[in-house]
């Protein structure tokens, strides 16, 4: 165990060590083999144990050995208990996933009144092979069958290397006191099972090493995982172009170039990174990201769980928290007394008139604009885009439809309902930082010339 505890630094000097105890010969070898190197490392060592209310009495006496234990060593100890059954069926899960998340939020919670530091588990050479094989049941890739790792966030696992035969014997030579948890000997949990069905019988039929087998391929997994994560992530800021709050926008032509073992992985990212966990997103909801983002489609997209939305645009792939940007329409009555202040877009517009001989014009900013004033309907008004809109732009003949102009300027299907739209009342006059129209623009029998400037909140 020492070895395992150097080669993959699980505990540093001063570290707080919370035990979850249960009172088995896994966690008791645990408990044990700390105290064994507990001077040597410098660390302390604190006892948590949960009661999952269950087993009835039989709970309650682990509970109470464990608790005994604790002030026999002089060890804090914390506990609680838990209604497992109650909380599955509330929030629609197994039984063992309510016990496990219930498990490890106490512990947490116990190790954030402690002062912080680390939560060692009794997990061993056994529970990874079972892991191994649960996982393939259910369909995994290479991260899956690297199984559990040795060390996850704030939890270790020291016994990760030592097999549960030679727990057994640790127990047998130092006649270390133990409980026995009857539900592990009966196939009632999808876990029991492979350890008391499946796993006996790959021992008699086919191989009777399976265990060092799966342990061994969760090494070579764990290597290929590793290599492959770090140039995931070497690739997956290269191909980030902006992040947000709400949204991860990624280059299209970059992307395309990856391998799709490797575009799997960055999509992973990409949501891991927008949602901080991966909680109910599959493998298959992976795929049709990347086969979305593969077809060369533009203004297409996927809705996920969570409201995670997958959307391709011209050059960039989109990954956001919601479907629409804005999911208002807006129109603004446009003042020459003072600037107006548009809150869809965190922009102002100012307007004011000024005599053609004394209009100055500033051809270098796109969003400062200049009109034939006298031409103006209706007062002026500020808007986005409604189904229909069509308009002259400056330099044609004809009519050209404002979805055909935001296809022409490649502008993304989330941005289009955010551009502003200048009018009349009746007609088009800009569309904001894209075109003007022929109708409004300045003749030599101009008189008053329109000056409208866009500008951001400073």
């Amino acid at each position: 165990m020492l070895l395992t505890i150097d080669q993959h630094s699980l505990i540093d000097k001063g570290d707080n060590i919370l035990i979850g105890l249960s009172g088995g010969p896994d966690s008791m070898a645990l408990l044990y083999g700390l105290l064994e190197i507990q001077n040597q490392k410098s660390f302390s060592i604190y006892i948590a144990h949960v009661n999952h209310g269950v087993r009835g009495e039989e709970a309650d006496e682990d509970e109470k050995f464990v608790e005994r234990l604790s002030k026999k060593l002089n060890l804090p100890y914390y506990s609680t208990r838990i209604d497992m059954e109650g909380y599955a069926k509330k929030h629609k899960m197994s039984s063992e996933e309510a016990g496990r998340k219930l498990r490890y939020d106490f512990f947490r919670d116990t190790l954030l009144n402690i002062g912080g530091g680390k939560i060692a588990v009794a997990h061993n050479k056994n529970d990874q092979a079972e892991t191994l094989i649960m996982r393939m049941l259910r369909g995994t890739g290479i991260d899956g069958l690297k199984g559990m790792e040795y060390k996850t966030e704030e939890i270790i696992r020291p016994l990760l290397d030592i097999s549960r035969a030679e727990i057994e014997e640790y127990i047998e030579i130092n006649k270390i006191e133990t409980r026995l948890d009857k539900t592990n000997l009966v196939p009632i949990y999808n876990r029991n099972k492979i350890r008391l069905e499946v796993i006996p019988y790959i021992k008699e039929n086919f191989n009777p090493n399976i265990i060092d087998t799966l342990w061994r391929t969760s090494k070579i997994m764990s290597y290929d995982s590793s290599f492959l994560n770090e140039y995931t992530l070497e690739t997956y800021r290269d191909l980030m172009k902006s992040k947000k709050k709400n949204s991860i926008i990624l280059y299209r032509k970059k992307f395309s170039k990856e391998h799709t073992a490797i575009k799997q992985r960055i999509v992973r990212q990409a949501i891991y990174d927008l949602t901080n966990n991966l909680q109910g997103i599959t493998s298959k909801h992976i795929l049709d990201i990347v086969e979305l983002f593969d077809r060369g489609d533009t203004g297409k997209s996927i809705d996920l769980i969570n409201n995670i939305v997958a959307e391709t645009s011209y050059d960039d792939l989109i990954i956001k928290m919601g479907n629409k940007e804005y999911s208002v329409d807006y129109n603004y009555d446009i003042s020459f007394e003072k600037p107006i202040y548009i809150k869809e877009t965190n922009c102002f517009i100012e307007a004011r008139v000024v005599p053609k001989e004394k209009v100055e014009i500033n051809f270098k900013d796109r969003f400062i604009k200049y009109f034939d004033y006298d031409k103006i309907e209706d007062g002026l008004h500020l808007r986005n885009r409604k189904t229909g809109d069509k308009f002259v732009p400056l330099g044609m003949n004809g009519m050209k439809k404002l979805k055909d102009l935001f296809i022409d300027e490649k502008i993304p299907l989330n941005k289009r309902d955010t551009i502003p739209i200048l009018t009349d009342g009746k007609n088009i006059i800009w569309v904001v930082g894209l075109r003007v129209s022929e109708d409004y623009k300045i003749t030599p029998s101009t008189k008053n010339v329109l000056v409208i400037k866009y500008y951001k909140k400073p």
